[in-house]
């Protein structure tokens, strides 16, 4: 192995300037750019952590008149959490909110609202094979052993890698309702 002499002064700081400069603009460049400005990709890799999300991000309408819900002044009424690379990864978006509405009105509106992505479980009223169904490798979703809050409801739609959840439980004289998304793609044979 040989090593090479740099001549000059000159010639070492420019090959420290170098070697710094490149990684440390990518540095600055990655901490100027926040995480959400890159989509979330099934090709790459990346991560998204955020106390942040929107209906878009849930892929289901905001109830009419609701408003975020908070449990205590410090909580976050919303997450959003991916994580992919490889080909594979997940992703998980939970919205908080509250309506001065009765928990029927609002569940029926999310009943509704699940529909354009296929048959709405009822997870309230599971139907009697559906816990058994699970245990298949169908894409088909089932409820398993998700169930609602006490006087609550939990609907699902969508397949076992994009699912779509509306939760509905009394708070008072109105409602307290989550919405969540998740998703899990890539490496399904290799699980």
């Amino acid at each position: 192995m040989s090593f090479t002499r740099l001549g000059s002064g000159t010639d070492r700081v420019a090959l420290r300037l170098s070697m710094f400069t490149l990684p440390g603009l990518a540095l600055l460049f990655a901490g100027l750019v926040p995480l959400r400005a890159f989509p979330q990709q099934e090709k790459g890799a990346g991560v998204v952590l955020s106390g942040d999300a929107s209906a878009k991000d849930v892929g289901l309408p905001l109830y009419p008149g609701s408003r975020r819900h908070k449990d205590k002044e410090d909580d976050s009424p919303a997450a959003n959490f991916g994580l992919w690379g490889a080909g594979a990864g997940f992703k998980l978006v939970v919205l908080k909110m509250e309506s001065d509405d009765s928990p029927e009105k609002v569940a029926d509106f999310y009943k509704k609202a699940l529909a354009k992505y296929g048959k709405v479980l009822d997870c309230s009223h599971p139907a009697p094979g559906d816990a058994n169904s699970s245990k298949s490798d169908s894409k088909s979703l089932t409820c398993a052993d998700d169930k609602p809050e006490k006087g609550g409801v939990l609907f699902k739609a969508g397949t076992k890698e994009k699912q779509h959840l509306a939760a509905v439980q009394p708070n008072g004289s109105g409602s307290l309702y989550q919405l969540v998304y998740v998703a899990d793609w890539g490496n399904s044979g290799k699980k």
